[in-house]
C-alpha cells in the first residue's frame, strides 16, 4: 500500500512568517501552486498560505448586524471574527494571512487516508511532518499522478 512518502515532494518550497506576501503570491504564481507551507527557523510547520488566504485578503469587509434592546447594541455576529478579518486584510507578512491550524499527515499517512483528507476538507494541499518538522507536501498532483500510473503503467 502507498504512502506519503511514496507519492510526497520533499524539495518543498516554503515561506517564514516574516515574509511579504507579495513574495508568497509570486512564488505561487510562477511555479503553479496552490499553497506554501510557512515554517520557522528550524523547519517546523507553523501554518500555511493559500491562495485562497489571499484572495481573502482582497474582500470587502461586512459590517456586523447589530440588534437594539433597552438602548444596548448587540451584535449578531462575533466581534472577534470581524477584528481577524480587518488583521488579516491588512497584513502584509505571511503570518498575518497565514492559516495556523493545518491539516497535516506523516510520512506513513495511508494514499487513501490522505485523499480522503483532500476530499472532506476541501483541501489542495497537504503538509507531511515528522516530529514537527516539514518533510515533504502532498498537493492534488501527486494523488492524481499516482492514479494515472495505476491506470496507464506505460506512463
Amino acid at each position: 500500500m502507498l504512502t506519503a512518502k511514496d507519492i510526497m515532494t520533499t524539495d518543498v518550497v516554503s515561506v517564514e512568517p516574516s515574509s511579504d506576501t507579495a513574495e508568497a503570491v509570486r512564488l505561487m504564481l510562477d511555479n503553479h501552486y496552490n499553497g506554501l507551507p510557512v515554517i520557522d527557523s528550524e523547519g517546523r510547520l507553523e501554518g500555511i498560505i493559500c491562495q485562497s488566504d489571499l484572495v481573502a485578503k482582497q474582500k470587502q469587509v461586512r459590517l456586523p448586524s447589530f440588534f437594539t434592546i433597552l438602548d444596548s447594541m448587540i451584535p449578531l455576529s462575533d466581534p472577534t471574527s470581524l477584528e481577524r478579518e480587518l488583521q488579516k486584510m491588512a497584513s502584509s507578512t505571511v503570518d498575518g494571512v497565514m492559516t495556523r491550524k493545518v491539516v497535516t499527515v506523516t510520512p506513513d499517512t495511508p494514499l487513501d487516508q490522505v485523499a480522503n483528507l483532500m476530499v472532506d476538507k476541501k483541501l489542495h494541499t497537504i503538509p507531511v511532518v515528522d516530529a514537527g518538522k516539514l518533510v515533504g507536501i502532498i498537493g492534488k498532483e501527486d494523488v492524481l499522478r499516482t492514479l494515472m500510473d495505476r491506470i496507464d503503467p506505460a506512463s
